[in-house]
């Protein structure tokens, strides 16, 4: 894919872990240390409180840069992996907010000898505690409606803006450390280094969401060039612009598509490049299985496109092994076929699911693709059952033997992908030859 593969000494995905880690343990340990600096609180609980006061910010912060979609984090670690790490950074803030306040309540209600009722609403009164509150109130608004049970059955744009709700809790909670939380100012380092991560976490995330997406619509100024109906389901829109030979996107990335007429500015869908980027034009295929992709037919030509990305990790900068095996699940052979393009010739296999050869969204292309390359096609047809189970292990090393020298990329449904990966895990697959990514927003 693009180059020949190429051994390195670190992979990609495990220097950024590496990168984004050290930053975390970093800035825990300059927080302890600012923590031990500043003194004991008022009294035990209280000193116990600020404690997780100051670590709910760092946990904050984090939160930030994980959503932030920084280029250089997302095409190593992916968007999919990113999110699911902010989700469960997300609970733990939650917790952390509700044991600092509820501490922060306890402490001063022991310090003056009230009930913690009346020490809340004492507190209620004070306007750097209010804003506290404010922060607290909002991160579990945000944590309740991102449960899977309630968030299941939202629709995507209600939740995405409830969710928006964290960016004003993060504002109120800046504030209130500013003006309540004595070791932001205990000493000049100490506050030159929390308006310093302030400051970039907040930078990160205005530069990488609203800074470089706003700056590439305006300097490529993409427009639709063509709509091509691939089968009764299934459409491809061809994207062009200035310049594209300058925007940073490979084989197996996906953009966030919006087309203004077809919906609601606000509503945007994620769809992989289906052709490799080539410099003049960019590709999405999409089977209609909602009103967003449904509709894609009927985009007028010429009509104004806005894209953000390119985002994910699912390209040929992972690669590891001279051979490559890439599975596909229905419409996810989109990024499939364009890894493809990239791939120069050699040692590759495929194995497309489909439920009939009549549902292989652009089959013909990978057909080419392969026979050009001199690889191999397996299109796996009928429904999943007894007998007809191609991802069982046994099933996998029977059509391809020699997976376990090969990298591995596999796309589709979520029920498909699992049992792929379980499949590679049994049969001894090292893990950093296996790549896999779950496109979505949420």
């Amino acid at each position: 894919m693009g180059v020949r593969a190429r051994r390195r000494s670190t992979p990609p995905v495990v220097a950024a872990r590496w990168a984004l880690w050290t930053f975390v343990i970093v800035n825990l340990a300059i927080v302890e240390l600012l923590f031990l600096d500043a003194g004991a609180g008022k009294n035990e609980v209280l000193t116990v409180a600020k404690f997780f006061g100051l670590h709910a910010a760092v946990l904050m912060l984090f939160q930030l840069l994980l959503v932030a979609r920084l280029p250089w984090l997302d095409r190593r670690i992916g968007m999919d992996r990113l999110t699911v790490w902010h989700r469960w950074v997300g609970f733990t803030l939650l917790w952390t907010i509700l044991t600092h306040a509820v501490l922060v309540v306890l402490g001063y209600a022991r310090l003056d000898d009230a009930s913690m009722a009346k020490t809340f609403l004492a507190l209620a009164g004070v306007p750097a505690s209010l804003l506290g509150m404010g922060a607290a109130a909002l991160v579990v608004v945000t944590g309740a409606v991102s449960a899977r049970y309630v968030r299941r059955r939202l629709r995507y744009e209600t939740w995405h803006g409830l969710h928006l709700l964290l960016y004003l809790s993060l504002g109120l909670a800046f504030v209130h450390q500013l003006r309540e939380t004595t070791t932001f100012s205990s000493s000049t380092f100490a506050k030159t280094y929390w308006w310093a991560l302030w400051l970039f976490a907040f930078g990160a995330l205005v530069m990488g969401r609203i800074v470089l997406p706003v700056w590439r619509n305006a300097y490529h100024r993409f427009h639709v060039t063509a709509v091509v109906p691939e089968s009764d389901g299934v459409v491809s829109v061809h994207v062009s612009g200035r310049h594209l030979d300058r925007l940073p996107a490979r084989a197996g990335q996906f953009c966030i598509w919006r087309f203004p007429g077809h919906r609601h500015w606000w509503q945007a869908n994620p769809f992989s490049l289906s052709a490799a980027p080539g410099g003049r034009t960019l590709r999405l295929t999409a089977k209609a299985v909602g009103s967003g992709s449904a509709g894609l037919r009927h985009i007028p030509i010429g009509s104004r496109a806005y894209v953000e990305g390119p985002y994910g990790a699912f390209t040929s900068l992972h690669r590891s092994r001279p051979g490559v095996l890439l599975i596909a699940g229905g419409v996810g052979i989109t990024p499939v076929r364009a890894l493809l393009e990239e791939e120069p010739s050699g040692d590759v296999v495929v194995l497309y699911r489909v439920r009939s050869e009549q549902d292989a969204v652009l089959v013909d292309e990978v057909r080419a693709l392969v026979g050009a390359r001199g690889g191999r096609l397996h299109l796996l047809t009928g429904r999943t059952g007894e007998g007809n189970r191609p991802f069982e292990p046994d099933r996998l090393r029977a059509l391809v033997p020699d997976l376990a020298e090969r990298d591995v990329y596999v796309c589709g449904p979520p029920a498909m992908t699992s049992a792929v990966l379980g499949a590679l895990r049994g049969l001894k697959v090292p893990r950093g030859q296996v790549h896999a990514e779950r496109f979505g927003l949420a």
